[in-house]
């Protein structure tokens, strides 16, 4: 049986206070809507509603396995998250362990200034920059390929060129943002260590792999996991702005959700695609804890 310490309880009262607008934000922004996902299971329309829809079970889920474009959608979206991860995970790892290596203050606060920067622009900003060096007629980059080889070449309409766009701007714009985090826990690790292993005679290499990567590694862990629980939401500003009706690749579950539910009307169908999309991310996520609890490194 729980019992409720009065004592701690009027101690602890301003803390729930200020918890109560956040514990109200995801009752009324992150939960109740989740009432919304009948209508997956239903054909809905707008004149009945999503409770008196006739219910069709589990046909819109039959669909979207059978049916090759969603197939290809969701292949899509899997081959860009997944190696957004795997480029974009260790960049902010050593980015930060470099500039904790810089002595000069003046140096490190430029720097991180520039890389920071990126973070703050808009997808649309950033495709404005995109379009204006790689563009096929008039794009810097084109400008000299055609002076070296006589002709251009189509970045942003081949499957390849584009995926490799879409993950360098990505990666332009998030690493150094990203990198803060890692900052921040390398701050936390204990001075006294290095000093110790500078005593050893252990050089940068070795302190660093000795020492900084295993203090990061539960915060790596933390955020791998979290990028795992995202792998099937690609942004849909990013893809949006920087989509080519040739590239098949720049389709996306986010942008077929717009295409066809939003602007179709095609409402339970895109429904049972998000909540595909999010049972996937729930499923990774928690297998991506298990894998870490065997190194004692789990978030629960």
């Amino acid at each position: 049986m729980v019992t409720i310490n009065k004592k701690r309880l009027k101690e602890n009262l301003p803390l729930f206070i200020m918890f109560t607008p956040v514990l109200l934000f995801f009752v009324i922004f992150k939960y109740t809507p989740m009432l919304g996902l009948i209508i997956a299971f239903k054909d809905y329309n707008l004149y009945e509603g999503f409770l008196d829809s006739p219910w069709v079970g589990l046909k819109h889920f039959h669909y979207i396995f059978s049916n090759p474009e969603t197939v290809r959608i969701v292949k899509n979206t899997f081959v860009l998250s997944l190696t957004g991860i795997l480029f974009g995970f260790p960049l902010p790892v050593i980015l930060a362990i470099l500039l904790n290596e810089v002595r000069r203050m003046w140096f490190k606060r430029s720097i991180q200034t520039l890389i920071y920067l990126p973070h703050f622009f808009s997808w649309v900003i950033i495709s404005g920059f995109v379009f204006t060096i790689f563009n096929q007629e008039t794009g810097i980059v084109n400008h000299v390929i055609e002076r070296i080889t006589g002709e251009t070449y189509a970045f942003l309409y081949h499957n390849f060129s584009w995926w490799s766009i879409f993950i360098g701007s990505a990666l332009w714009k998030e690493t150094g943002f990203s990198a803060i985090i890692y900052l921040a826990a390398i701050t936390s690790i204990d001075t006294s260590l290095y000093e110790a292993a500078n005593l050893d005679g252990a050089n940068k290499w070795k302190q660093i792999w000795h020492i900084t990567i295993p203090g990061l590694a539960s915060t790596m862990i933390l955020i791998l996991i979290i990028s795992l629980g995202r792998v099937m939401e690609v942004g849909f500003d990013q893809v949006y702005v920087l989509r080519t009706p040739v590239a098949t690749l720049s389709d996306v579950i986010s942008t077929y959700i717009y295409r066809i539910g939003v602007q179709n009307s095609q409402f339970s169908l895109t429904t049972a695609l998000g909540l595909f999309e999010s049972c996937i991310g729930l499923i990774l996520v928690l297998t991506a804890n298990q894998i870490a609890k065997r190194y004692n490194q789990s978030l629960w």
